[in-house]
């Protein structure tokens, strides 16, 4: 299984306020390719990934308060990567981070980007070079994503980590599909704001085999890190490119991640789990996604008992009875801006609501972005009772 990593990064929040999260859920589209898939059209990919950034870095209105920025998996072209982080490096607001999946390429140019960065990577590129060692594998196609944090000093540090789940290629009987499985996650500890988060590629969130299950490693190392520092994980990304994000895998999975139901686990008692998906105009080898994907969600524990709302862009449930409250938003191609939701603990009043979306924007018809105004929003709602 992987092995979770600790990483101390310097990031200062806020003592006591919200921190703010944008979840890109824009279109992929790709294309089989002789290392796992390519991006169709990388350089018209890239001017939407480019324009976000661009608002990013303007930071009109609310958006300068911005902390964590999610791009869905497989998304930036491998091309760009360097642009990639010059701009967060060169434009971006200290004390940000941006999670984004990358183009596959082969493990020998995963490597190679590791060494780039081995003064952030050092440990991984041990388990790497074990598995290098073992056979002929430089050429397998890597899943990988990058997670570019600006710390409080302006410096720029780069994390990588590949995709341990298989995927559809090893439903082939050739041996060339298969995909290299990462062996590790970051577990990102941010001082002094004490901040703990993680980063995970889509299925990782579910995979397991006979002996354990990523999940579950997350959770005995969150309770590890409670019993030895009474500091709990408090946010877990999933970046995706799923077709399937309501499956039922994944509320199975989540309510034995918030429902303690065979032992305490005060170590993600009070986790966020942010999943940020791909939009339904999503494309891969011409089958188009349709309303497949999207639906990029926010989950907390049930004691917040959020509100039930209806709404055109977004709603809140709880996973057909799962121990969970979950924002659920809309499959179009949208900018999703909203909180983090504090601690639990620290407003004990139920009827506060912890979680809300700040700003959703659309795409404009000059290539920017557009918000989406109160009317628009509130077509079509709705609350119903507490959950």
């Amino acid at each position: 299984m992987v092995q979770i990593i600790d990483k101390k990064v310097n990031l200062e929040y806020p003592l006591g306020h919200h921190l703010h999260c944008m979840i890109a859920q824009v279109p992929n589209h790709l294309r089989g390719a002789e290392k796992g898939f390519a991006i169709e059209e990388p350089d018209r990919q890239w001017e939407r990934v480019r324009s976000i950034l661009d608002l990013v870095a303007a930071g009109e209105g609310n958006l300068k308060k911005l902390h964590f920025l999610m791009f869905p998996e497989t998304h930036v072209p491998v091309g760009r990567f360097d642009e990639m982080l010059t701009a967060i490096s060169g434009t971006f607001r200290p004390n940000t981070v941006t999670m984004f999946g990358v183009e596959h390429v082969s493990l020998k140019a995963y490597r190679e980007m590791l060494e780039r960065f081995r003064e952030d990577n050092a440990e991984a590129i041990e388990l790497v070079d074990r598995d290098i060692d073992s056979g002929d594998v430089l050429e397998m196609p890597v899943n990988w994503c990058c997670i570019a944090v600006k710390e409080a000093t302006g410096k720029l540090r780069v994390f990588l980590e590949a995709k341990s789940h298989p995927f559809h290629g090893e439903e082939f009987l050739d041996k060339f599909h298969d995909l290299y499985r990462g062996r590790h996650f970051y577990l990102f500890r941010s001082r002094p704001s004490c901040f703990n988060f993680m980063v995970l590629i889509c299925l990782d969130y579910l995979y397991r085999d006979l002996y354990s299950s990523n999940i579950k490693q997350i959770i005995d190392h969150a309770n590890q890190l409670y019993f030895s520092t009474r500091q709990t994980l408090d946010t877990i990304f999933v970046v995706q490119c799923n077709p399937k994000p309501e499956h039922r895998a994944y509320r199975d999975v989540l309510a034995g991640f918030y429902g303690e139901y065979l032992e305490d686990t005060p170590g993600v008692r009070e986790t966020v789990t942010v999943f940020g998906n791909t939009s339904e105009e999503t494309r891969i080898e011409d089958v188009p996604g349709g309303h497949a994907f999207g639906t990029s969600s926010v989950v907390i524990n049930s004691s917040h008992r959020l509100a039930r709302v209806q709404l055109s862009e977004f709603a809140t449930d709880d996973f057909d009875g799962a121990p969970i409250c979950r924002l659920r938003f809309g499959t179009g191609t949208r900018l999703y801006y909203f909180n983090l939701p504090l601690h639990h603990e620290i407003d004990p009043r139920t009827t506060r609501v912890p979680l809300k979306v700040h700003t959703i924007m659309r795409p404009s018809r000059d290539g920017g972005w557009v918000k989406i105004s109160g009317d628009e929003l509130v077509a079509g709602f709705e609350i119903a009772q507490n959950m």
